[in-house]
């Protein structure tokens, strides 16, 4: 259910890092690792299960919103996640 604005006491612009100030060259990340970093954590922290699942929430549209600057790279393994990295 939607809320009015006057319910909160400030409200921020809606401001997310580019692929190139998120990300470094020659690195490739996962999703959460990605998650991660876009809450300014390092991409090994750990997050209780229920933390991680709401930092996917950003990290999906981020990746997707940034697919152009972004390169993908295959699981290596069956229980393993692909990677993304910046486009060269």
């Amino acid at each position: 259910m939607p809320v009015s604005k006057s319910e909160f006491d400030q409200l921020y612009p809606c401001d997310f890092y580019t692929a190139e100030e998120l990300l470094e060259e020659g690195q490739m990340y996962t999703v959460y690792e990605i998650a991660r970093l876009l809450q300014e954590l390092e991409p090994d922290a750990e997050l209780d299960p229920e933390t991680e699942d709401i930092l996917l929430d950003w990290a999906i549209p981020w990746i997707m919103t940034n697919a152009d600057d972004l390169v993908v790279g295959e699981p290596r393994s069956e229980d393993e996640p692909g990677y993304y990295g910046l486009k060269e």
